[in-house]
């Protein structure tokens, strides 16, 4: 199955987020990415996307082959795209691989790209008689990887497209976009953390380990017992920050003691390449049944001696036993005073930050959530997301941005409505602040098609049955002059 033409662009687009000058000089990428045709396949012309794999060593030197295709051109290993190949990165590791004899286990990510290109690069190819291609036009995705060993693998080369190899300075790469690049983000070939987990304990000898859905080829460690936590995004500041944007994706009610980093261990991604992870340490004595889980199946506390009966990575049981020995328990297990037990606690809220947009006819927006969405599925609901460490307003404009590319001024922004919501007796409250736009830029498209499946302009006296209650109420409160509702109390 060849691969999407959104993921395809959804990666152009952000590489431009950071290259604006080279837009124009991917105009072709972008018009191929505009018609119905497979952007990946050879036979797509005038152009198509290919992918290479830029490894360096640990002393910042840069593998480069000599590709006979080429007449004799020293260039990055990579070449064309195989329909077998999962994602862009995924074919760039398989070209070494093939071309260079390197597996994805001794390559990982570098912190600078996490898996982005780090280059497109546009050139031309002659015309090939005997292969019967006529002249064309690749656009050439240039992913870059650190070796995860001290020392160099031995390289084994594809006699019939490679016919050498060598290890050229970072000063040296031959292609000049490419060099420039690589020496503005500073890469110096040493492997660092870009995943960061909780080792979470309740200081009794219980460990949470977090149930994993089963989608293999599309989630690590499919449905295997693992700890929480994932991947470094660009936007994170550190490897702690990562964790707890991730914990407050996961399981936002999950609050941490005594958070410090512990370990560093290796781990091996879908595709293949190596992981470093950084494993913070961290307390925490409630029960698992009272959180919210927004991805996985389930949460459950184990004891060492249990961890031999789950389906568990090898690494993950040495972890959790190494932690076991050099921590004695210190305090039976106890569990934590509940979220909410009808007032006689304080209690953090949760907060949800919601757009409420109605065009020249007084219709107002919303979008029919993914079948498959953990809250709400198959139900219309307003633009939405949780409030994470940023002002209620930037939430906003981030997620009208991200979920439909619409383009908001702050300053055309007024809290219109709140409401106050216990969606489960037990359950955190919430705090659902309801802000309209007065004007923006951009009309509703769908960009995050996982969670949204369409937006439509709905009438307010004719709006849908499956929406979500909440929602229907602050429309109400809003066209009533309302500004604040309450549900569950």
């Amino acid at each position: 199955m060849p691969l999407s033409t959104s993921a395809i662009r959804k990666t152009v687009e952000a590489y431009l987020g950071r290259h604006p000058d080279e837009r124009d000089a991917l105009a072709g990428l972008l018009a191929a990415l505009d018609r119905p045709v497979d952007v990946t396949a050879r036979t797509t012309l005038p152009g198509h996307v290919t992918c290479s794999a830029v490894v360096i060593d640990r002393r910042g030197r840069v593998l480069h082959i000599r590709h006979r295709a080429t007449g004799g051109l020293m260039l990055p290993p990579g070449g064309h795209i195989e329909p077998e190949d999962r994602t862009l990165l995924a074919a760039a590791l398989r070209e070494v691989s093939e071309e260079a004899g390197i597996a994805p286990g001794a390559l990982c990510l570098t912190p600078q790209m996490l898996g982005s290109p780090i280059d497109i690069d546009v050139h031309d190819i002659d015309a090939s008689p005997t292969k019967g291609e006529p002249a064309h036009r690749h656009y050439d995705f240039r992913y870059v990887f650190h070796l995860a060993g001290e020392e160099p693998p031995a390289i084994t080369l594809q006699d019939e497209e490679v016919s050498g190899a060598c290890w050229l300075a970072m000063q040296e790469v031959t292609s000049p976009t490419l060099r420039a690049k690589l020496l503005q983000a500073q890469m110096d070939g040493q492997p660092e953390p870009v995943n960061a987990s909780a080792l979470i304990h309740d200081g009794a000898g219980r460990y949470l380990l977090h149930l994993r859905d089963h989608k293999p080829g599309v989630i690590w460690q499919s449905g295997a017992f693992a700890l929480l936590g994932g991947g470094r995004a660009h936007d994170d500041q550190s490897l702690q920050g990562t964790l707890l944007r991730e914990l407050s994706e996961e399981v936002p009610d999950l609050r941490l003691e005594d958070l410090e980093p512990y370990a560093v261990e290796e781990a091996t991604s879908v595709d293949g390449f190596s992981v470093p992870v950084q494993v913070f340490t961290g307390r925490w004595r409630g029960n698992p049944d009272r959180l919210r889980l927004h991805e996985g199946v389930l949460l459950r506390w184990f004891t060492p001696d249990e961890l031999d009966r789950l389906r568990l990575s090898p690494a993950t049981r040495d972890l959790i036993r190494r932690h076991a020995a050099e921590n004695a328990p210190d305090r039976a297990p106890a569990e934590a005073p509940p979220l909410w037990d009808g007032g006689s606690r304080t209690v953090l809220n949760g907060v949800g930050v919601h757009l409420h947009l109605e065009d020249d006819e007084g219709r107002v927006l919303l979008g029919l959530r993914h079948p498959e969405s953990r809250y709400a599925g198959d139900t219309w609901h307003y633009l939405a997301g949780r409030c994470e460490q940023e002002s209620a307003t930037a939430c906003l404009i981030r997620e009208a941005w991200e979920e439909a590319g619409l383009v908001i001024d702050p300053v055309d922004v007024d809290l219109a409505h709140v409401v106050h919501v216990v969606d489960t007796p037990g359950g955190q409250p919430l705090m659902q602040l309801v802000f309209r736009a007065r004007r923006w830029k951009g009309t509703p498209e769908v960009r995050e098609p996982d969670k949204c499946l369409a937006w439509r302009w709905w009438e307010k006296h004719e709006l849908p049955d499956q929406l979500v209650p909440y929602t229907r109420t602050a429309i109400a409160g809003i066209t009533e002059g309302r500004t604040y509702s309450q549900l569950g109390w």
